[in-house]
């Protein structure tokens, strides 16, 4: 398989993922998948927008959001995001710093 190949497969099954978490389970939310997959919603937009400023793109944090969610996080929020007990905040945190490393 030659790279480009591999590259729009990878872009595909990128779009794959985020049409699944965005479109047909929009019910889980950003702290269950942190929980329990070390990645949510946000992430792969930081991920997106990292990619971006690799490729000499400038994006903000909000730019890449809204490109990922289609709509500004706000919007997300109050059409999607319920309240997380305490058990989840606290599962989140935990998950939180050991997962996510950010690039500087």
């Amino acid at each position: 398989m030659d790279e480009a190949l591999k590259t729009k497969l990878e872009a595909s099954a990128f779009r794959a993922l985020r049409e699944h978490l965005m479109v047909e389970r929009t019910d889980v939310q950003n702290i269950d998948l942190m929980n329990l997959a070390g990645f949510c919603r946000n992430c792969l937009s930081r991920w997106y927008q990292e990619a971006a400023l690799e490729n000499g793109l400038e994006m903000s944090k909000e730019e890449a959001r809204e490109i990922f969610y289609g709509m500004s996080m706000e919007e997300w929020k109050t059409n999607y995001q319920t309240e997380a007990n305490k058990e989840k905040e606290d599962s989140f945190k935990s998950a939180f710093s050991e997962n996510v490393k950010l690039k500087n």
